[in-house]
């Protein structure tokens, strides 16, 4: 292998500088402009409707932290058998390279509760299928003076409507 291959082949994009820890979470966005947006998700099957809604989100601030469901917590949820189709370390590339995301993490938990309070967002956000009341972090977000925003899906799509629609096929 020559030189240039070898340090080609292990060169990272720079886009997975945007992956941190849970751990690295609350040093990392201590110097992230203001606004700081949050918001989680499985995003398993990356589709239409979750990059919309992430270019959403980082609208109303000047920064968006987006936390993943580890694999573990993606099958407690019963999304169905199978879930998630794409393993964490492949999720967190994939949400990485959006121009809209500034910083990705994951929690393994069944809540994103700790990365919310690690970060401390003036912002948090999820999709319109989440009454704001029964948004994880509502009540300590709004308690800090934060917002809480449950956005309207702009397109009806879904991972499991997809990979129904694969399974057919």
């Amino acid at each position: 292998m020559s030189e240039e291959s070898s340090a080609s082949a292990n060169r990272q994009p720079d886009f997975e500088r945007k992956i941190i820890t849970p751990q690295q979470l609350a040093a990392g966005v201590a110097s992230w402009p203001r606004p700081l947006v949050f918001t989680n998700g499985c995003f398993d099957v990356l589709h239409r409707g979750h990059v919309t809604l992430l270019a959403e989100a980082r609208s109303l601030g000047a920064a968006l932290v987006v936390a993943l469901n580890a694999d573990a917590s993606v099958r407690r949820l019963g999304k169905g058998e199978g879930r998630p189709v794409n393993i964490l370390a492949d999720r967190l590339a994939i949400i990485a390279a959006l121009q809209a995301v500034s910083l990705v993490t994951w929690f393994d938990e069944d809540t994103p509760l700790q990365r919310i309070l690690d970060c401390r967002p003036d912002i948090l956000v999820k999709g319109g299928d989440w009454p704001v009341e029964r948004i994880v972090g509502n009540r300590e977000v709004t308690g800090w003076g934060g917002r809480v925003l449950s956005l309207p899906f702009v397109h009806q799509t879904s991972t499991s409507g997809l990979l129904e629609k694969i399974r057919r096929l």
